[in-house]
């Protein structure tokens, strides 16, 4: 009989992501999660929908980040965005109530390319 090994990539639920705040490497908070996205053809998560700024809802824009910029720290519990603070503040943001076409292919690339990742597509 095969005995069998710690699960080392235990899957979680979009929900438990959702509402967690996201480190810098330095252990700075960045933003929170808003969104998991995942592309039904293919069951990847896309995109995670950060929020970054923003008071009491007031000026917050929203990024929609590729998932495997992301990293998760299973000491700390957290997820930590692997790009430089210094680079967000190019990131190309959307306002809440106004979501772009995440259907466009133009835009995909771009938000992929702006964070030097394949597109999960390919």
């Amino acid at each position: 009989m095969t005995q069998l090994q710690k699960f080392s990539n235990s899957p979680v639920k979009a929900s438990s992501m959702i509402g967690t705040n996201l480190f810098s490497h330095k252990g700075d908070s960045l933003g929170d999660i808003k969104e998991v996205v995942i592309d039904p053809n293919s069951g990847k998560v896309a995109y995670v929908v950060v929020s970054f700024g923003g008071f009491l809802g007031l000026g917050e824009k929203l990024f929609a980040i590729p998932f495997s910029a992301i990293e998760y720290n299973a000491d700390k519990g957290e997820y930590v965005l692997d790009v430089a603070q210094e680079r967000l503040q190019e990131a190309p943001g959307f306002d809440p109530d106004h979501w772009p076409s995440m259907a466009d292919e133009k835009w995909n690339r771009n938000i992929f390319k702006f964070y030097g990742r394949p597109p999960y597509w390919e």
